[in-house]
């Protein structure tokens, strides 16, 4: 999850089945539409993008939102997370095949095992033409800014760390107003890549739009293809996982994009001439480091 630490009190204080009941009164008729998709369907909501949920209710993803704050949450994650409370058990909202009487062998041994399935999926899932332009992207880049928050920000920073050892200007800036600022500084030639989870986050999508302003060549790493930071973007990169349904944390997910996100760097240093140079100074460097 990224950037909603007061998800669990508003959903806690507004369960959404028994507010879509109570206030569907109020609501106009676009929103109405929404409420009744939700109220059909809430487990199969909780799989949904917000796109997705605005076209099952022949809707916009304004009004998706607008319904989600009338229920008093803050946007559509909070209603996923509210649904998936009411419709999951904890121990599916913590791993998928786990039981609540497992003990914790058996629960490292599923918890494990459905990362590796999630690591499967995605290599057989993953667009390898998506793949190859990001990576075009990032070797003819002048200067490349990583953009994310939340869960997603170390994955970001790790792979502009790992891109400035092959010789490349690649930055993350840890302060979301910085990444905001640092984008609007961007021009053609530069790259503002952007991970985000669930591809809503305000602040990541707020950044890629004003590197795209600036001219920059604009990608992105999202689980969900129909995520609203997909508008935003010129190379979109898609890898998800299952258990992306129930966990707030999405842990399987991260390491999906991670993995990718290491895919391009091997990529990346495979064909930039300079990077076995620059490598090798890397390691120089870090051996003063090391006992």
């Amino acid at each position: 999850m990224e950037d909603h630490s007061t998800s669990v009190r508003a959903v806690a204080d507004a369960p959404p089945l028994r507010e879509l009941a109570r206030r569907t009164s109020g609501l106009s008729p676009a929103e109405q539409r929404v409420a009744r998709a939700v109220a059909d369907a809430p487990a199969e909501v909780v799989q949904m993008s917000v796109s997705d949920l605005a076209t099952a209710s022949h809707t916009s993803v304004g009004t998706v939102t607008r319904f989600c704050q009338k229920l008093g949450l803050r946007g559509f994650h909070d209603l996923k997370l509210a649904l998936a409370r009411e419709t999951a058990p904890t121990h599916r909202r913590l791993a998928d095949d786990v039981a609540p009487g497992d003990d914790a062998g058996q629960i490292a041994r599923k918890v494990l095992s459905g990362s590796a399935r999630a690591l499967d999926d995605a290599a057989h899932a993953v667009d390898p033409a998506a793949v190859a332009a990001a990576a075009d992207a990032l070797l003819e880049a002048r200067r490349i800014l990583f953009a994310a928050v939340g869960t997603s920000a170390p994955l970001a920073a790790d792979a502009a760390y790992r891109l400035t050892t092959l010789g490349l200007d690649a930055v993350f800036p840890g302060d979301t107003h910085l990444q905001h600022v640092t984008a609007r500084t961007l021009r053609p030639g530069d790259v503002c890549f952007a991970v985000s989870h669930t591809g809503a986050t305000r602040e990541t999508i707020a950044a890629l739009r004003t590197a795209r302003t600036a001219g920059a060549t604009t990608a992105v790493l999202t689980s969900f293809a129909g995520a609203p930071i997909a508008d935003t973007a010129d190379l979109v990169l898609v890898a998800g996982s299952s258990e992306t349904t129930y966990r707030v944390e999405a842990m399987s997910s991260r390491l999906v994009h991670l993995a990718l996100l290491d895919a391009l760097y091997v990529t990346v240093a495979l064909r930039h001439g300079p990077a076995r140079d620059a490598l090798a100074a890397t390691e120089d460097l870090l051996t003063e480091h090391r006992y």
